[in-house]
């Protein structure tokens, strides 16, 4: 297909004003880092690189119509002793352009694969995934395995069926979204509460990064949404031995304790690991926790 010079954006306009909003954003990025841009056949994808420059490989998938920059409560923490690379999901608001349609987990997994490629990631990843990144990370590692030392799902999504109460809200996002913003914002602040209840965070803190994503979803035109189908229970058995799922105690895309219940049924393997006074905002709600429970994971035997 033949694509505008603004693609993926609404417009010319809308490009400009939505890269600038990302590029004063990522000067707030806590320590230094460089920035590259590999090319693939679904499109051209953009990844901050930090962190210490023969440490350990993590790539970190974020959730749904973010981009890396969702990182930035975390990223200090992690580049410490690893090298990071945040990714921004080639079909989400952000700095990678999507040139066809992924219309398949396939095809998800062979992006990555060819990013990894492109960055010179052979074997020994440590991928972390959050919530739709969850699922793309755990999709991606049950095809090339051989590539992947540790797994860390954060609130992933495919975990388990999507509760009735969140179906209707992802529903009515993908409806008026752009009809109101006070709407809009009002169902991001219930899914997000324990963000705004954390005191060293607060209002200012999501309403910055709620007026970023929102002029991400104004600004961009995104592919139809790959459904993040629930793994089966082979599939849960194959992910890699240790994988670690990191949950909020509040979630709210499934039942915490059904969950659990599973995993430690089916894949007992998998380590667990709930963080109190957090839901599906665990990353911003409660980053010195989720930090410490990644490195915690991976420096283990």
């Amino acid at each position: 297909m033949k694509l505008k010079n603004f693609h993926p954006f609404r417009s010319p306009e809308a490009k400009a004003t939505f890269l600038d909003s990302y590029d004063a954003r990522a000067k707030l990025w806590p320590i230094p880092s460089e920035t590259t841009t590999i090319p693939t056949t679904y499109g051209p994808t953009f990844v901050r690189i930090s962190g210490q420059a023969e440490g350990p490989t993590m790539v970190l998938l974020h959730g749904h119509s973010e981009n890396g920059l969702n990182w930035l409560p975390n990223i200090e923490a992690l580049s410490q002793d690893y090298r990071t690379y945040a990714v921004d999901i080639i079909t989400d608001p952000g700095r990678s352009v999507y040139t066809q349609i992924l219309k398949s987990a396939d095809d998800f997994a062979a992006w990555l694969d060819q990013l990894f490629d492109g960055l010179g990631l052979t074997s020994g990843i440590h991928l972390i995934g959050l919530s739709y990144g969850g699922w793309l990370a755990s999709q991606y590692t049950l095809r090339f395995p051989r590539r992947i030392n540790k797994l860390v799902l954060i609130a992933p999504a495919g975990i388990a069926p999507f509760p009735l109460k969140f179906i209707s809200f992802a529903l009515f996002l993908s409806l008026f979204q752009f009809r109101s913003r006070v709407l809009f914002k009002g169902l991001t602040r219930w899914m997000f509460k324990d963000f705004l209840a954390n005191p060293e965070l607060g209002e200012d803190a999501f309403n910055a990064w709620f007026d970023f994503i929102y002029l991400g979803l104004q600004s961009h035109r995104p592919q139809p949404i790959m459904f993040a189908k629930v793994l089966t229970n082979e599939e849960l058995k194959a992910l890699p031995n240790p994988t670690l799922f990191l949950t909020g105690e509040n979630e709210i895309i499934y039942s915490v304790p059904k969950t659990l219940k599973r995993l430690r049924t089916i894949a007992p393997n998998i380590v667990i690991k709930v963080i109190e006074q957090a839901g599906h905002d665990l990353p911003l709600a409660q980053p010195q926790q989720v930090n410490h429970a990644i490195l915690d994971f991976l420096q283990s035997p």
